[in-house]
């Protein structure tokens, strides 16, 4: 079973679902990276004027654009699914600064010319951290920055694994139904060591709890670094 595949093609029918639909989003004026809202904002970031920035798994591509928008960042925003990047390009195609590209993560990053700062919302999750690691770390200049959340445990209380192997886990479709996804849902210290095996290192790490009472949702923002020099 190749769950990268599952993925990519849930994430095409759940673009195909909001396009048929003809979901309206609006505008984001901060970065959400956690379950409602969550966390801190744009600040972690640092001032993004001129610099080179990768969204990645952007989706509809609300982040990316608030960045351009709002904070000067020239942003490539990259998504595997065709229809998730179908809704982008219909609301920011023309959006001056900002490239929508379709494409395997960890293929792309290990061709790109390497940027200041790469983020991802809850994409990491669904990529083999063994694969996508390593490109991740390749793709950031030395001293770059990355930030990305991660699920750390799902919304019935199902926490994160010591081990490597990704589980089954829901993707709600507005309006009713649901795909089934598979998700890598490791503990910090798992998604550490394999950070810091691939060259790079974690600053902080910030728990984002669900705010609604009964639902145990729990999310982790990572700030991570490139070192600017070899050890």
């Amino acid at each position: 079973m190749n769950c990268e595949m599952i993925n990519a093609d849930a994430w095409n029918v759940y673009g195909r679902h909001h396009i048929q639909r003809d979901t309206q989003l609006s505008d984001v004026e901060r970065i959400r990276w956690g379950p409602s809202g969550t966390g801190p904002g744009d600040e972690i970031l640092g001032d993004l004027r001129g610099r080179r920035v990768l969204d990645l798994g952007c989706g509809p591509a609300r982040h990316a654009a608030h960045l351009v928008r709002d904070l000067g960042a020239v942003v490539d925003a990259v998504d595997s699914s065709p229809t998730q990047i179908q809704r982008a390009r219909a609301r920011y195609g023309d959006l001056p600064g900002l490239r929508l590209v379709v494409a395997d993560a960890a293929k792309y990053l290990s061709t790109a010319v390497p940027y200041d700062l790469i983020y991802a919302v809850n994409a990491v999750p669904f990529m083999d951290p063994h694969r996508l690691l390593p490109t991740l770390a390749q793709a950031l200049r030395p001293g770059g920055t990355l930030c990305f959340t991660v699920l750390h445990t799902n919304s019935h209380g199902h926490g994160p694994t010591t081990t490597l192997t990704p589980r089954p886990e829901t993707l709600r479709l507005a309006g009713g139904g649901d795909l089934t996804v598979h998700m890598w849902v490791l503990t910090s210290q798992l998604w550490e060591d394999l950070l810091n095996q691939s060259g790079l290192r974690v600053e902080r790490i910030t728990v984002l709890d669900a705010p609604e009472e009964g639902n145990s949702a729990s999310y982790r923002l990572f700030e991570v670094r490139r070192p600017a020099t070899s050890p």
